[in-house]
């Protein structure tokens, strides 16, 4: 069904500031749900996980319920849920743990569609322990991954693969269940940066054949934080550095510390909120039904801002891949992109202009580290935005 998506804006107190947001890519707006959910948890009764008191069986609730809500969310197994600060700490810490046993007679591929976050941690471990770097490219017309060239550059020596599964700056989506048969193919793990993904599809992990799955509630209306999906076997058979006293439980063996009880509830909160814009019996069918009702409505807006932007001569698109999500890279001949960013902040019209850590793209790109404007749309987008932002753009450029 249609997403009532005028419904949907009021429960978002920060939309009425009259900001109007194509900042999604780098984190979106927060319900009053979910603000509600970390008040609550960390004003009511708290202390450190047990079951003897309210306040110790609340902790454990906010934990067990988090792992619960990101399992429905990623079809993942509760089990397999870790917790982190972000996205790039869970995949410094797992760089670390599958580096143990690299060495010079192996080798890491890594792309350069990717967020730093999925590079530089493996470039960093693998010259570590003397292990050899692999890059895959992607064509600069197209904005796809050059899935020959992974191809190529797979072997028996390929120990992981770490590839995006949507481009935080161009939006592409490899395909990902193609890539996972030819990496598992030749003996290797996958890890996926799924942080821009996971903001604009339904995931499945099972589905995808990820072996590691990093995300960003953060980027789908929960707090900040990072999530890291894995199957509790393969987990098992990592053993990260620790506190003698801790346990040595999967997950809780990767989450080093009291966890934060009020962030885990906001994210449940998010999942749950999320949810409730889906018609469906179980907490999964609803996801899947509003990640659908989602997807077409930003589907919408991207083909009128697009074909406005076609009409823009000044204006470069290179956001081109077959597949995508509804973010657009800009950059406009004989202007700067943070010209056209500092210019439209001044009509409350939010769209960043940076490289967005997407380094090894930039460059592909030619674009250098100013890198371009990004557009991003998110479930909040509307019409009257869109519009907002086309004539914002359209007056930049008389």
């Amino acid at each position: 069904m249609p997403l009532d998506v005028e419904s949907l804006r009021s429960h978002f107190p920060s939309l009425a500031s009259g900001i109007a947001h194509f900042d999604g890519p780098g984190g979106t707006q927060t319900p009053r749900a979910v603000g509600q959910a970390i008040a609550d948890t960390l004003t009511g009764p708290l202390s450190i996980r047990g079951s003897s008191v309210a306040s110790e069986r609340n902790a454990d609730t906010a934990v067990l319920s988090f792992r619960s809500a990101m399992a429905d969310f990623l079809n993942a197994d509760p089990s397999g849920i870790v917790y982190g600060r972000s996205a790039t700490q869970l995949t410094y810490d797992f760089a670390k743990h599958l580096s143990t046993g690299w060495g010079p007679a192996d080798e890491v591929i890594v792309t350069r569609l990717d967020h730093d976050c999925n590079v530089r941690p493996w470039v960093q471990a693998a010259e570590r322990r003397g292990a050899t770097i692999r890059w895959v490219s992607f064509d600069p017309e197209t904005s796809e991954l050059r899935l020959d060239e992974l191809r190529e550059a797979l072997s028996s020596r390929t120990r992981l693969v770490a590839v995006t599964a949507a481009s935080n700056l161009l939006g592409t989506m490899p395909d990902i269940r193609r890539i996972a048969g030819m990496v598992h193919d030749a003996g290797a793990l996958l890890f996926i940066d799924g942080v821009h993904y996971a903001a604009h599809a339904a995931v499945d992990v099972r589905a995808l054949g990820a072996d590691f799955f990093v995300c960003s509630p953060y980027k789908f209306l929960g707090p900040h934080c990072g999530v890291l999906a894995a199957a509790p076997a393969l987990l098992e058979t990592l053993l990260p550095e620790k506190l003698l006293p801790s346990t040595n439980a999967v997950p809780e063996r990767f989450e080093l510390g009291t966890l934060p009880y009020e962030i885990m509830a906001g994210t449940t909160a998010a999942i749950d909120f999320t949810a409730t814009l889906g018609d469906g019996g179980s907490r999964r069918e609803q996801l899947l039904a509003a990640h659908a009702d989602i997807e077409r409505h930003e589907a919408a807006l991207l083909a009128i801002l697009e074909a406005a932007l076609a009409q823009m001569p000044a204006v470069t698109v290179h956001s081109r891949a077959a597949v995508r999500t509804s973010t657009l890279l800009l950059t406009f001949d004989g202007h700067d992109a943070a010209a056209a960013s500092r210019f439209l902040a001044e009509r409350d019209i939010l769209v960043p202009a940076s490289n967005f850590y997407a380094i090894e793209a930039v460059g592909v790109l030619g674009l250098g580290a100013a890198g371009g404007l990004r557009v991003g749309l998110a479930p909040y987008t509307n019409l009257d935005d869109v519009h907002r932002l086309i004539e914002g753009l359209t007056a930049f450029l008389d």
